[in-house]
């Protein structure tokens, strides 16, 4: 019986992009619906896809708010302005004076 196992992904030190996520996530489900694993390939499979969904969920959570808070408008229908939680600002030595603007 010739049938392809997929390779097992070593865990990285960081959670991989949304892109490399979701094509693995593709994968899997691929290998899967085959049906020709066995139930430990299957079962791990299913584990690392089950990682990975919750890692790419959270990720679009995070875009939605992101996205919200840009389009977000107070009740005369001006733009709201709430400072963005970034990982600059929680830095030690990082300024709390609303002044730094990355980028600008």
């Amino acid at each position: 019986m010739n049938r392809r196992v997929p390779p097992e992904v070593p865990a990285p030190t960081e959670a991989p992009s949304f892109e490399l996520a979701i094509k693995r996530l593709t994968e899997i489900v691929q290998f899967l619906e085959r049906g020709e694993l066995s139930l430990e390939e299957s079962l791990r499979l299913f584990e690392e896809g089950v990682k990975l969904s919750r890692a790419s969920q959270a990720r679009l959570d995070a875009a939605e708010k992101r996205v919200d808070q840009l389009l977000a408008v107070d009740e005369q229908g001006r733009p709201r302005t709430t400072p963005f939680a970034t990982d600059v600002a929680n830095e030690p030595g990082a300024s709390d004076d609303g002044d730094d603007v990355p980028g600008f």
